[in-house]
């Protein structure tokens, strides 16, 4: 019987070897919600892949997905997937978006799997067993000083509508910090926070599925990843701020600054 971390895995490849079939062309492209926020047949394909993989190496958890109804479980066990998180990247053929797994536990992520299939990068982490890119240890980045660092954010779906629209963030950040990103997929952004890739990350308006997983692998790769407020129970809250413990201080305080963190 496979562990839950090989069950995973192996649900994570496979997902990501159907998307390759249609990488940049998919059949169908629709809109939920907003203009902006599309979905694909493949998000559908790759779900359904995930729910019945992993539903039939642990028939007892529970789901919660982005494109279908929470699937109650027997106990207190339940995976959070975002079948492509990225999809407009997929879309568009940008190689920048990611399958996230995370397993939840009474409340709390115990194991999160993030798997670029373009580039074939798999972050994972298990709760208390650090973080691991392709099974290779990873760690946050050592700098102390926003002026030095490279800082990733994203925009919500509705900026076309909302006050809060992460733009005043951005004038914030972009006049102090070496370089801002926006890259499209919460998950490896985070992932890109674990492995020292870039420093800082914050975004507004994200959903549980989105942060689950990138956010365990922050944490145990040495970093720190919570909510505007500095809450480490925030995966729920549609706000994330990650960091190396050096700048998580100073992200954080930007975002006061700006009135971001109310």
């Amino acid at each position: 019987m496979k562990s839950e971390f090989e069950a995973a895995v192996a649900a994570a490849r496979a997902a990501g070897e159907r998307l390759r079939e249609k990488f940049g062309r998919p059949e169908e492209v629709l809109t939920k919600g907003s203009a902006i926020d599309l979905v694909t047949e493949m998000d559908r394909a790759s779900e359904q892949l995930l729910v019945e993989q992993l539903g039939e190496a642990f028939p007892g958890y529970g789901f919660l997905t982005e494109e279908s109804e929470a699937i109650p479980g027997r106990g207190e066990s339940r995976w959070i997937i975002d079948p492509i998180d990225g999809t407009t990247n997929y879309v568009h053929g940008f190689p920048y978006f990611s399958i996230s797994i995370a397993l939840e536990r009474a409340g709390e992520v115990v194991l999160g799997v993030v798997y670029n299939p373009i580039y074939d990068e798999l972050f994972s982490a298990e709760k208390g067993q650090g973080a691991r890119l392709n099974g290779k240890p990873i760690y946050v980045s050592k700098r102390t000083e926003l002026a030095q660092s490279l800082v990733i954010s994203g925009f919500p779906y509705d900026v076309w509508t909302t006050e809060k629209d992460n733009l005043r963030e951005w004038s914030y950040f972009l006049k102090r910090v070496n370089n801002v990103r926006c890259n499209g997929s919460a998950a490896l952004d985070l992932c890109s926070i674990a492995s020292g890739r870039a420093d800082g990350y914050w975004e507004r308006g994200n959903k549980v599925w989105d942060v689950a997983a990138g956010s365990l692998i922050v944490r145990e790769a040495g970093g720190q990843a919570t909510d505007y407020q500095g809450n480490d129970d925030f995966i729920y809250s549609q706000q994330v701020a990650a960091a190396n413990p050096q700048l998580h201080a100073q992200l954080l305080a930007g975002l006061r600054e700006t009135g971001a963190a109310r």
